[in-house]
């Protein structure tokens, strides 16, 4: 079972802004990523590369990862190399379009260094990426967590950000089937308007639908409605009690047939109940 700790929310922090990494430490975001990537200027990336890697071990047990820039661009070895030293919770690299890329990126974590706890994330965003999604995530062991780069796709595809996001459902469909079939975390894409509360509201419902763990976010207002649409609610924390009480009684009575509110219950509904009281029971020992 893929390991079970709480990222409902997902900040990511610039990197060449020290005053807003220090703010990251009041934020309850479930993981941190702070970015040496898209909000990082050139000519601030080594600058911003230094503060990130002395930040890391400054959060308490916050996840704190660190996104490094593409594989073809100039920083991407060295900030490989400094974050491997820096041994954060993961390394996040963006635009990740095959298996051999992960073998890459592994090696070179191992030759910094990395500690074992290091692990990888892997951003997917391109319709290539979607279409090797099983391959890259079943690419090593010390993945364990794919990213959506919903932003990057939608450029791809030449499609149009609209509510819903229709046009990128079969690409986000194919990387949950990989992430399931490998056991992998996979966390959705950002939503871009900070100020639209209710549409971003309505994205994080649709992501949890749909079976993401959570969300990676670009502003701290949207940690809270996060949080709370990733996390069982208590009537699902109810019901999954009470569907696990009917399984083990039934089981203690020789009987093979449950139901709880009218509804006939299976293993897989105990699976799943047990899931959600797994997870609140994460969530409540942040």
């Amino acid at each position: 079972m893929t390991e079970l700790r709480p990222r409902r929310s997902v900040l990511y922090m610039p990197g060449a802004n020290e005053r807003a990494l220090e703010k990251a430490k009041t934020l309850p975001a479930d993981a941190l990523i702070l970015d040496l990537e898209d909000a990082v200027a050139p000519d601030a990336k080594e600058a911003a590369r230094e503060r990130v890697c002395a930040a890391v071990g400054t959060y308490g047990s916050r996840e704190v990862t660190i996104r490094v820039n593409g594989l073809d661009t100039e920083w991407h070895d060295a900030d490989l190399r400094a974050a491997a030293a820096a041994g954060p919770a993961a390394v996040v690299v963006p635009k990740v379009n095959s298996a051999a890329e992960v073998h890459n990126i592994e090696r070179a974590l191992e030759l910094g260094g990395a500690p074992e706890h290091t692990k990888i994330w892997a951003m997917v965003e391109t319709p290539i990426a979607m279409l090797h999604a099983a391959e890259i995530a079943g690419a090593s062991e010390r993945l364990t967590v794919l990213v959506m780069g919903t932003n990057d796709l939608a450029k791809e595809l030449h499609a149009e950000f609209v509510p819903g996001r229709g046009p990128l459902l079969g690409g986000l469909s194919l990387c949950l089937l990989a992430a399931r079939a490998t056991g992998k975390v996979i966390l959705d894409g950002v939503y871009n308007d900070v100020k639209d509360a209710a549409g971003f509201e309505a994205e994080c419902l649709q992501g949890r639908q749909y079976g993401f763990d959570g969300k990676t976010l670009i502003h701290p207002s949207q940690v809270e409605p996060c949080n709370r649409v990733f996390a069982p609610s208590e009537e699902e924390i109810d019901r999954s009690q009470r569907i696990i009480a009917a399984f083990e009684e039934a089981a203690a009575e020789g009987r093979g047939v449950v139901t709880v509110d009218g509804r006939m219950i299976e293993n897989l509904h105990v699976e799943n109940a047990r899931r959600v009281l797994a997870l609140a029971e994460a969530i409540g020992a942040k």
